[in-house]
């Protein structure tokens, strides 16, 4: 049965769970599932085929608990559904049952579109971490440091978002040491790392993981310096034909992507609670 979204954003969402991930059609909707990483809010979801209709919360809320009922690590709730064209649909019900409504932006290139930006920072060294366990470990560090940096302002405490994150860089590092892309770091001489992302390669696509940059090393071109190296990197090794950003449309950093040559071609909502 089909489980390949329409939407390119979903597909990549899908493309880049870990080894053990599971998604598999249930009805009008896909059930996806990564137990290797419970606290992965968007690796444990329902993936439904339209928006919600009047009575969806509800049934959804149900069908979920239903669903993961034997995952007794997964505490949180997330849906999304298959619409490119940002559809809410009854979002209200999920509203007032205490859920948080996440919209994103597809930010969709082909390697020849992406040019890199002049005021890109050309001091530092952009490299590719090797995957291997006990190689480039202080690195891999640096790169987690960066995420929990940028996590600091978020709702979610740091004592539930690390064991996430160290979870789904050792994920994604088993994705990177089967030739499925690399995660990309940025490296100030006197800092160490200062920014980093991933590049998940899935057949002709390529999906970003976490472009992030520490605080104190913002507004000096580092982003757009280390997206276009990874983008041209990723594609020169992976015969990549596209390449996928997600990310909040207020987000400041859309700006950076879109000046590099990413274009708006996709909106997609979801819902989630968070076990708090």
């Amino acid at each position: 049965m089909e489980t390949v979204p329409r939407s390119l954003v979903l597909a990549t969402d899908l493309d880049v769970l870990p080894n053990d991930g599971i998604v598999r059609r249930d009805g009008d909707r896909l059930v996806v599932r990564s137990p290797s990483n419970p606290h992965h809010w968007w690796g444990n979801f329902l993936l439904f085929d339209d928006a919600p209709r009047a009575g969806d919360g509800e049934r959804w809320e149900e069908l979920f608990e239903a669903t993961f009922a034997d995952a007794h690590d997964v505490h949180h709730r997330a849906f999304t559904w298959d619409r490119p064209d940002g559809e809410d649909g009854a979002i209200e019900e999920f509203a007032a049952r205490g859920y948080e409504v996440v919209r994103s932006v597809g930010l969709i290139a082909s390697p020849g579109e992406i040019t890199p930006h002049a005021r890109a920072d050309r001091k530092l060294e952009i490299r590719a971490l090797d995957p291997v366990a006990g190689r480039d470990e202080a690195l891999w560090e640096g790169a987690l440091t960066v995420q929990l940096a940028n996590n600091a302002a978020d709702p979610e405490p740091i004592s539930e978002y690390e064991p996430f994150a160290r979870a789904r860089q050792r994920d994604l590092r088993v994705l990177f040491g089967a030739g499925r892309g690399a995660w990309y770091v940025a490296i100030d001489s006197a800092d160490g790392v200062v920014a980093g992302c991933g590049v998940v390669a899935t057949g002709p696509r390529g999906r970003f993981q976490a472009v992030d940059t520490i605080p104190s090393h913002r507004r000096r071109g580092i982003a757009a310096r280390l997206v276009a190296h990874a983008a041209a990197d990723a594609s020169a090794r992976h015969e990549l034909r596209s390449l996928v950003i997600a990310a909040d449309p207020a987000y400041h950093a859309v700006g950076i992507y879109e000046s590099l040559g990413f274009r708006r071609r996709e909106r997609t909502c979801g819902v989630r609670r968070s076990p708090a």
